[in-house]
């Protein structure tokens, strides 16, 4: 997946699913993507830092867009 791929419910919800996140269906799709972020190593940084810079990250177009 790029960051250009669009990240719809049932995107995030098979990526939580590989990542082995439990109950990923029944997330709010902000909470998703944080618990994603988290089980992949990085901070749960999504729409919680203004004016970010951090770059690549999957998830950029649809935290600060």
């Amino acid at each position: 997946m790029t960051a250009q791929t669009k990240l719809t419910k049932k995107t995030l919800t098979d990526m939580a699913r590989g990542l082995g996140i439990k109950n990923a269906a029944k997330a709010r799709k902000d909470d998703l993507i944080r618990n994603i972020q988290i089980t992949e190593g990085h901070n749960s940084c999504f729409k919680r830092i203004p004016d970010c810079a951090i770059s690549p990250c999957l998830f950029r177009g649809e935290c600060i867009g």
